[in-house]
């Protein structure tokens, strides 16, 4: 039987959400339904769906997110900072910060006039140069997990990388196994700026912005070849974001991410 669900579309930096308020737990939406609302062509359009729920452990709210293949993922970098505008008026019109609850840790959101910036959880699985061999070629590879998995491949020329091709053979290679990985492919701009494109897992596809890519890639770009934090990064959208983080000895701490998080429109959608 169909039932009506409210939501918003939401958009950070070029990475589209479907988001709606399931604080009282009445929504159980199967994978197929969700997979139908991100689909471009049948349903609303996104690269995720987020959905707000109540936290037990003293956060503000939870955020559950889900990629446009309807599969329960950690965390999403964008899609915590259209969470965070989203739960706002939630909390306070007023509200100074909000504070919600993931599968990867607890996120912190503040809000400084048309931008947000999130803290996100401590970085872990850091591997610099491994040796991937791909069908017809061997690719340096970095990784990082940063609430979710993400490769990060140096390139020189974006606009002469074969994003998809190489962004699916990576995601699957058996190096990654058994979930596979994100992908990213990063060119360096100056010395404290860089461009990125994400081949999401998930999604399956190259995305206008990743969160967490940008923020694995700036760490990593900070790592392996000394760009100078805070770390301005451009995304294929166009929009830049901003990633701060500490170091020291092999641990990260303060990691945030700020950027741009709109709401686009709002409906009604039977489903």
């Amino acid at each position: 039987m169909s039932q009506k669900l409210s939501f918003s579309k939401m958009n950070g930096a070029g990475n589209d959400f479907v988001v709606f308020d399931n604080r009282e737990l009445k929504r159980n939406l199967s994978t197929e339904q969700i997979a139908f609302l991100c689909h471009r062509q049948f349903g609303v359009g996104a690269d995720g769906l987020l959905a707000v729920e109540p936290d037990s452990q003293g956060a503000d709210f939870r955020m559950r997110y889900y990629n446009a293949d309807g599969g329960e993922a950690e965390m999403c970098g964008n899609g915590a900072r259209c969470f965070a505008r989203y739960v706002r008026p939630l909390k306070s019109s007023s509200a100074s910060q909000v504070s919600f609850r993931t599968q990867a840790g607890l996120i912190e959101a503040e809000f400084h006039g048309g931008e947000i910036s999130v803290q996100l959880t401590a970085p872990q699985q850091l591997k610099l140069n491994d040796s991937v061999v791909l069908k017809d070629r061997t690719l340096i590879v970095h990784s990082l997990n940063t609430g979710v998995p993400h490769a990060v491949v140096f390139v020189e020329d974006l606009e002469q990388t074969p994003i998809v091709e190489w962004g699916r053979e990576l995601r699957y290679h058996a190096h990654f196994s058994p979930k596979g990985t994100n992908v990213n492919f990063v060119q360096l701009l100056g010395k404290n700026q860089i461009r990125v494109r994400t081949y999401e897992r998930g999604v399956e596809g190259e995305t206008l912005a990743c969160g967490t890519g940008v923020t694995a890639s700036a760490i990593l770009a900070h790592l392996v070849h000394g760009v100078e934090k805070p770390v301005r990064v451009k995304v294929q959208s166009g929009d830049w974001l901003g990633v701060s983080f500490e170091k020291s000895g092999e641990d990260f701490a303060n990691v945030k991410l700020q950027g741009p998080a709109v709401i686009v429109f709002q409906g009604e959608i039977e489903i």
